[in-house]
């Protein structure tokens, strides 16, 4: 194993590492606190309590999914799977976002019930000092494995972090009803358990449709995307980089490709080259591996291909759905010339490259004209 892959198994293993060690810490404490919260419930009547007892639970089997997910994503690839298994922990976190949104759905229909069927709880000194302290360890546990899952870019962890601070906000509106009851006599406990699962269930659903959009696939990071087209563009070779495109395989598993145009005078040793540079350098500045660089030829001494080149610009920028154009090249001696353009999504890409054919076939009778449409993938 050379260096750059033994750093890179560290840095895995550290990630994997922290994921479980949060997650034993989530389970300990969502065990401990469901237990005293059940042991409170049952004993006051209350039915608050017993439901934030219920929301605890489902957090510590969300720490056990974690860790389940967590040691499936980091087997080795293999024959079946030769890009590793990183996509799992999507699949890890869309079961937790469920369960969240399965326990927002119950503590709903639970609070309703006791709101048709009102009873009246009995709370102690006790219980309202285990509810406090259970207020200050779900806050303290939300900060802390909120902050472990950024630290190890583990969208699990940060699914159960916030879920966390929505459950100390729960605890928190338990106690202002206790108080409010012992001191007043009004019983609101029902209607804020209501409120709150309202919340609960949208965390989830939010939870889930953020999952949903990892495993679907999304548009890169803009500042990403930016920064690796500047890092091919420094190049004095490269007169552009176009189509860049990643396809993402778990947490930090990149695959990238992209398109330069390059000068028509290079040979393909000097291609290879300049490919192989750039790999390595997009490697060491984002972590991206670019698996596929293809090539677009430009013309060079040829100064009517240039001329040629901006009048077809022109042409082409003047429509608003035509976000960009590239891989422009002409040969006289055959009358073809051909290039690409970026369409935005809401128009026709037929009709648009109908529309750029005829106008261009105008401008340079007797030419060959090939209109490739590209789609608006990244900034």
């Amino acid at each position: 194993m050379n260096n750059d892959n033994a750093a890179l198994s560290v840095s895995e293993a550290a990630r994997k590492q922290i994921i479980i060690r949060t997650s034993v810490i989530g389970i300990l404490a969502n065990v401990l606190l469901a237990a005293a919260k059940a042991t409170i419930g049952f004993a006051a009547n209350s039915i608050a309590v017993i439901l934030d007892a219920v929301n605890n639970l489902s957090d510590a089997m969300s720490s056990v999914i974690t860790i389940l997910g967590a040691k499936l994503a980091g087997k080795a690839p293999d024959k079946a799977h030769p890009l590793g298994y990183g996509r799992v922990e999507y699949l890890s976190a869309m079961i937790v976002s469920g369960l969240v949104l399965y326990a927002g759905i119950t503590s709903a229909v639970e609070s309703v019930k006791k709101i048709i069927e009102p009873e009246t709880a009995d709370y102690s000194t006790l219980s309202l000092v285990v509810i406090a302290l259970a207020v200050l360890v779900k806050v303290a546990l939300g900060r802390y494995v909120k902050a472990q899952g950024e630290a190890a870019n583990s969208g699990a962890l940060i699914a159960s972090g916030a879920d966390a601070s929505f459950d100390a906000i729960l605890s928190l509106s338990v106690l202002a009803s206790a108080l409010l009851f012992l001191f007043t006599g009004v019983s609101l406990e029902a209607y804020v358990g209501a409120v709150i699962s309202v919340f609960i269930i949208k965390s989830g659903i939010d939870m889930m449709k953020e999952t949903l959009d990892d495993i679907l696939g999304v548009r890169m990071d803009a500042d990403l995307s930016r920064k690796i087209k500047g890092l091919l563009d420094e190049e004095p070779e490269v007169r552009g980089a176009y189509d860049l495109v990643l396809h993402n395989y778990g947490p930090d598993m990149n695959l990238g490709s992209v398109h330069l145009e390059l000068p028509d005078t290079m040979t393909v040793a000097e291609m290879d080259r300049l490919t192989r540079r750039l790999e390595r350098k997009v490697m060491d500045a984002t972590g991206v591996f670019l698996v596929g660089i293809g090539v677009y030829s430009h013309n060079t001494g040829n100064g009517e291909a240039a001329k040629m080149q901006e009048n077809v610009r022109g042409i082409v920028m003047a429509h608003d759905w035509a976000l960009q154009f590239h891989g422009f090249y002409v040969e006289p001696e055959r009358k073809a010339l051909r290039f690409y353009v970026v369409m935005s999504f809401d128009n026709d890409h037929k009709e648009g490259v109908r529309i750029l054919t005829e106008e261009i076939s105008a401008a340079y009778p007797g030419y060959t004209v090939l209109v490739a449409p590209d789609v608006d993938i990244s900034d």
